[in-house]
């Protein structure tokens, strides 16, 4: 339980104005309503309610049809309710040395109840989805027909993770009693909330990138934003609910990043939906977007109220006074009007799910399209490369992300007056360039064409992207630029930073034995196994093998030449062997490409017709010989960097111990030892009787 220190951030005159949780149940109230009400209009908008039905064809009925949607809305609000609980344990209160409080524990528990009733929404969405795929009507599909949906069709394998997942969340998160595991418990709920976003309207639609990304991160990003308010405000309406300051003030800051995410990610989801921008206004789906839109900007203006009135006297309080600043009427006002606005946004959500997008303008149906989610570029030219873009929203978010923290970490520290390398800086910028270069211009069009090209894009992201990241030095940034925790025994974000470096899990990441094998032989169990293909005919499965790239390859040169503090120090000697195996096991793996006799992942490329293309034997070959160019000019170069920090770490040690000689006033004990032995040798040699200790060292070394 957390010290009585922690009063100096609730005071006893705002304890006794908080209005008790008696008025939860009437929010929850209005809330569902406004759900159930938003959910049963947009239904009727879109035509999902009463869809015009063929005859002869089977019809799984109302109950079916109303059923599914009301499933999904029950579902939706566990997971908001239980990432939302997690969020507020785990990160938005504060914890005692890394403990969770009291008040902290109760809702990691009250969290595994809301993944249970999450769980157990899934079955039945999984049920009336299983209805609604064999056209039976409620109660006319078997166990065993569940179970067969949920092992082979796309939604039901979506959602049978969230059930295993959200079951862990349930059983394991009874014994939780620190932050840390509660964050792990956060992570998993965020998890749980993408897959059954990722199947459906999302897999099919023209532009894949956007769609599957776009949706992934506006799940995720609209979870945590409801869910975090929701429970920041029960906290806060709780009349023993201590540090509801603290915890308000941390909400509002991630409250910002949240809407942006929210912002973007759906209005790229939107985008790759509608074949045009008319449609937004002469279309159902288009329509549904619009209303949604309209109450998502409202939400803003409430933000912008909850600043001004409500937070913006926390923000100024000197450490510990924040309870005496914080106004809870007027946050609580706000906050129940927006949770109101936030419900019926979930309810126009699922409602806008299960509507169908326009079709595609006439016209525009390419086979390839279909496959690749655009159609077969023209010949790879300077000008296609430089034009043909394909905007991968995952992508983006890490080159906008990285690079606004990245400069603003460099620009407090300039602002404090510490200096940071320039070096870096560049370096650091020349690696998102190259992510920009690789993954969202003609490159990445080309790459799912061409094996060749495909193959340029996994040697950048591994071999050249990662070394130029890792010398940029982003942890070192972070943790001269990143503020300590206000409060003693708290965590913020450099403490959450420091436990991760030093946790169990990056010792073994980052271990020799597991960062080089993961590095050199993961590209011989991707392209010499079935992996390949059938990452290849899925977004996600290309998206998971740039990630894959980029990550393998930021651990390796991280132990290899990264200047951040690692949990672990490489010996340099050790260091360059570890790269002449890299170098060795990537050379064997561009040699055996081009030895292949039969095409890698010949039926993927044979779905459709490249007509100038020479063909896929040549192609390949080609690749091979990029993956083995590729791979050993950025060896050397890396070889030739860590020869130079050898070097430098040479100069340092000798530096240290001139400054430890000083500071000691005498010279390096070995010298001092080494003198005395030359004093006693000349003191014989002259007949001198001889020191006692200088003797022994004599003595010793003649015998």
């Amino acid at each position: 339980m957390a010290p009585p220190a922690q009063n100096t951030t609730s005071s006893p005159q705002e304890r006794d104005a908080a209005p008790g949780t008696g008025r939860v149940p009437v929010i929850a109230g209005a809330a569902a309503a406004l759900c159930l009400g938003a959910l049963v209009l947009t239904l009727v908008l879109g035509g999902a309610a009463f869809p015009v039905l063929i005859p002869g064809l089977p019809d799984a009925g109302q109950a079916v049809r109303w059923g599914l949607p009301l499933s999904k809305v029950v579902m939706d609000a566990s997971a908001v309710l239980a990432v939302g609980l997690l969020l507020l344990a785990a990160v938005l209160l504060p914890s005692e040395r890394g403990r969770l409080s009291e008040q902290a524990t109760e809702y990691v528990r009250a969290a595994t109840w809301a993944a249970l009733a999450w769980a157990v929404a899934a079955v039945f969405t999984m049920y009336f989805q299983a209805s609604e795929f064999l056209a039976r009507p409620f109660g006319g599909v078997s166990v065993d027909e569940v179970t067969a949906y949920a092992g082979s069709v796309s939604t039901g394998i979506a959602l049978m993770f969230v059930v295993l997942i959200t079951t862990g969340i349930a059983l394991f998160g009874r014994t939780v009693v620190t932050a840390s595991g509660a964050l792990w418990l956060l992570v998993l709920g965020l998890i749980a909330v993408t897959p059954p976003g990722l199947t459906g309207h999302s897999a099919s639609s023209g532009s894949h990138e956007l769609a599957v990304t776009g949706l992934a991160l506006h799940v995720i990003a609209i979870t945590a934003w409801v869910g975090g308010l929701a429970a920041v405000t029960y906290h806060a309406v709780r009349r023993d609910g201590r540090d509801s300051p603290v915890a308000v003030a941390r909400f509002s800051r991630m409250a910002l990043w949240t809407y942006v995410g929210v912002a973007v990610s759906g209005a790229a989801s939107a985008l790759a939906r509608l074949a045009s921008p008319a449609d937004l206004l002469a279309t159902e789906y288009g329509l549904i977007i619009v209303v949604k839109a309209v109450l998502f900007t409202v939400l803003g203006a409430f933000g912008y109220l909850h600043r001004e009135h409500a937070l913006r006297r926390i923000e100024n309080a000197p450490p510990g006074q924040e309870g005496r600043s914080f106004r809870r009427g007027a946050f609580l006002r706000i906050a129940a009007v927006e949770i109101l606005v936030m419900a019926a946004v979930i309810g126009v959500s699922v409602g806008l799910g299960r509507t169908a997008p326009p079709p595609p303008l006439e016209g525009t149906v390419d086979p390839a399209a279909a496959i690749l989610g655009f159609p077969v570029p023209p010949p790879m030219s300077p000008e296609t490369l430089l034009t043909l873009w394909r905007p991968d929203l995952f992508f983006i978010m890490i080159v906008v992300v990285g690079g606004g923290l990245y400069g603003a970490g460099v620009a407090r520290l300039l602002r404090r007056g510490d200096a940071w390398p320039v070096g870096r800086t560049v370096a650091f910028a020349l690696g998102l360039l190259t992510i920009v270069a690789v993954q969202l211009t003609g490159f990445a069009t080309y790459s799912m064409v061409l094996f060749s090209t495909h193959m340029i894009q996994h040697m950048v992201l591994s071999m050249l992207v990662p070394i130029l990241l890792v010398l940029g030095a982003p942890v070192t940034l972070a943790l001269r630029a990143l503020k300590p925790a206000r409060r003693r025994g708290d965590r913020g974000p450099r403490e959450w930073l420091n436990l991760f470096l030093n946790s169990r899990f990056s010792k073994v990441v980052t271990h020799p034995g597991v960062a080089t094998p993961l590095f050199v032989i993961s590209p011989y169990a991707l392209y010499f196994t079935p992996l390949f293909p059938n990452l290849m005919n899925d977004h996600l499965g290309h998206l998971f093998m740039g990630v894959h790239f980029l990550l393998a390859g930021f651990l390796f040169y991280w132990i290899i030449v990264g200047v951040d503090p690692a949990p672990r120090k490489v010996p340099f000697l050790l260091r360059i062997l570890l790269l002449l195996v890299a170098m060795g096991f990537h050379a064997f793996f561009g040699i055996t490409i081009m030895m292949q006799s039969a095409p890698i992942a010949m039926d993927f490329y044979n779905q459709f017709e490249v007509p100038w293309l020479e063909g896929q034997a040549e192609d390949q070959y080609e690749g091979g010989g990029i993956a083995w160019a590729l791979g050993e000019i950025p060896t050397v170069l890396v070889m030739l960097a860590l020869v130079v920090q050898w070097s430098r770490d040479d100069e340092k040690e000798e530096r240290r111990r001139e400054r430890h000689s000083r500071r000691d006033g005498s010279d390096d004990a070995d010298m001092d030892d080494y003198n005395a032995y030359l004093a006693e040798l000349d003191r014989r040699s002259r007949g001198l009787p001889a020191k006692d200790e200088a003797a022994d060292k004599v003595a010793d070394a003649d015998g």
